[in-house]
């Protein structure tokens, strides 16, 4: 049987799990504080490519909580790989100015301006989102290039609710044009694989912690770790059942970790 006490390394969703919007949920701070004094770590896994690592660590700071660039991993992170070792031409960035700036920074040909020689099309939640945008998008997808997306995330969430992810505007552009990208970001195992190889954590050590079946708590499933749903966020339930994805572990939030941790 599962014991949520042999967990030493934590790979903790954001949005959803610890916090949303701007509003720390109560027992994160005691749970990340326990973690490291139990001798254990943590890294926060986010699909979000709207974000660089930098702004995360600004916003945990405002919520109380130190951060430094390892403590991170993101879709863009499993990403940049990819289209490093598949050497596109000229890639066509469809996302936020950050997502462009940390491409650009690992000197990938990154390009917001369509051309001729564009072969590649990689999309992140898309905060800054035109109408222009998805034109271009759609011009260069009916002419069969590669198309690479960051997260499938239907949803984002947010104090008054959801705002459309990564893959609701897949969806658009396949009614579009008929075509879905390749996902890179979780339920890939990808992330979970490169946070156990960064850490030296092996899987038995190893479980995701979040709010949705589909991309946290399937990520988990695919990497071969544990995983720990937490109803405090997108998912639910009864979620459970329609999808057939089955955490290891359910609780009502991060709080009720700790409590569990700490009997």
């Amino acid at each position: 049987m599962e014991n949520i006490k042999n967990i030493k390394l934590f790979l903790l969703d954001m949005d959803g799990t610890i916090y949303l919007g701007d509003q720390l949920f109560d027992g994160t701070i005691d749970f990340l504080r326990h973690v490291q004094a139990d001798g254990g770590r943590y890294i926060f896994l986010t699909n979000n490519s709207s974000k660089g690592v930098e702004q995360y660590i600004e916003k945990l700071a405002k919520l109380g909580i130190p951060a430094v660039r390892e403590d991170f991993l993101t879709s863009v992170d499993a990403t940049i790989p990819v289209l490093r070792a598949e050497k596109y031409r000229k890639i066509y960035a469809l996302g936020t100015t950050s997502f462009k700036k940390q491409l650009r920074e690992e000197e990938l040909p990154i390009t917001d301006v369509l051309s001729d020689d564009i072969d590649c099309l990689c999309m992140g939640f898309d905060t800054e989102l035109t109408f222009q945008k998805l034109e271009d998008a759609c011009i260069l997808l009916n002419r069969d290039i590669a198309y690479i997306a960051t997260n499938p995330d239907w949803v984002c969430p947010t104090p008054f609710g959801s705002v459309p992810d990564c893959g609701s505007i897949s969806q658009i552009l396949q009614t579009a044009t008929g075509r879905l990208p390749r996902f890179i970001g979780k339920p890939g195992a990808a992330m979970a694989e490169l946070a156990m190889q960064r850490t030296g954590y092996c899987k038995a050590e190893t479980a995701i912690v979040g709010d949705r079946l589909y991309t946290d708590i399937a990520c988990g499933i695919n990497a071969g770790i544990q995983s720990i749903f937490v109803l405090s966020g997108e998912g639910t339930m009864e979620d459970i059942e329609k999808t057939g994805v089955t955490p290891t572990f359910i609780f009502e939030d991060i709080q009720e970790i700790y409590r569990q941790l700490t009997q």
